[in-house]
């Protein structure tokens, strides 16, 4: 008998589905799917028009524009190797009280005609060289609310800055953060501290899945208020790195501290004598 071949698609809306999804599952990164539609793209904005034409080539031309970004076609055209993960935000409660933390948020509506469902995601998007984005978003479906959240996070993209701020370490990588910096979301505020290199990401594993796309490798961090609430929690994490911009840094500090702002460009090896070094 010929086994019959299932559609992609089709999976993969079924996985979503499901509801009980494993920690190990939700927590693997997947790149999303380039987009077909970048041809037939018809873009309604002028910068969108001048991304199209090929005037606008290089992302940071449109971070430090200061114009707000309206079409998430933009970033896919700029910036095609991103990638994709799901923030654990919703909680199912078992019987004995236990719950297990999923990638959607679950509520309803109490109406006339019956309950009305409705879901929540988050999702964090980047490149793991200097770049990353926050969004958040819901629907009454969960594949309709994953993809209106990625479509949020790629209009909330950032540049963030790196270096090797901490004392005790003399490297000279862009691994950790410049200095301490903290970002606050309601009640919550998140603390990150630049660690030595070889320290790993000492910060809530949801934020990890943050710090980890936007390139940071080591970071030391202090959490206060109610960091159970997760979305709070990964805003305040996010507004911290966006905060790392906002400083006026002079070029001998910049230099001391090896700060890199956006994607890191690796020089190639010297040619010396004909021969590689």
């Amino acid at each position: 008998m010929k086994e019959e071949k299932v559609p992609t698609e089709v999976v993969e809306e079924e996985i979503v589905k499901v509801e009980d999804v494993p920690e190990e599952v939700a927590a693997v990164i997947e790149k999303p799917a380039k987009p077909e539609a970048l041809d037939s793209w018809q873009p309604k904005t002028e910068l969108g028009r001048r991304v199209k034409a090929k005037e606008i080539v290089n992302i940071d031309e449109v971070i430090s524009s200061g114009k707000k970004v309206l079409e998430a076609e933009i970033i896919d055209a700029l910036l095609p190797n991103l990638e994709m993960e799901l923030i654990m935000i919703g909680q199912a409660k078992g019987k004995f009280g236990g719950g297990q933390r999923r990638i959607f948020k679950q509520t309803q509506k109490k109406t006339a005609e019956g309950n009305s469902p409705s879901f929540t995601t988050m999702a964090v998007i980047g490149n793991k060289n200097g770049y990353v984005g926050l969004g958040m978003a819901g629907s009454k479906e969960t594949v309709p609310a994953r993809n209106k959240a990625v479509r949020e996070a790629k209009l909330n993209l950032l540049k963030v800055m790196r270096g090797c701020g901490s004392w005790e370490c003399g490297c000279g990588k862009p691994h950790s953060i410049p200095f301490k910096v903290t970002g606050r979301c309601g009640a919550i505020r998140v603390t990150l501290m630049p660690a030595p290199m070889g320290t790993g990401l000492c910060v809530e594993k949801e934020c990890q899945k943050l710090l980890k796309l936007a390139g940071i490798k080591d970071v030391w961090s202090q959490t206060y208020g109610k960091t159970a609430t997760k979305s709070n929690l990964i805003k305040a994490c996010f507004r911290a790195l966006a905060k790392l911009m906002t400083f006026k840094i002079s070029d001998t500090v910049r230099g001391n501290l090896n700060i890199v702002e956006g994607a890191l460009i690796e020089e190639p090896a010297k040619e010396e004598n004909g021969k590689k070094q």
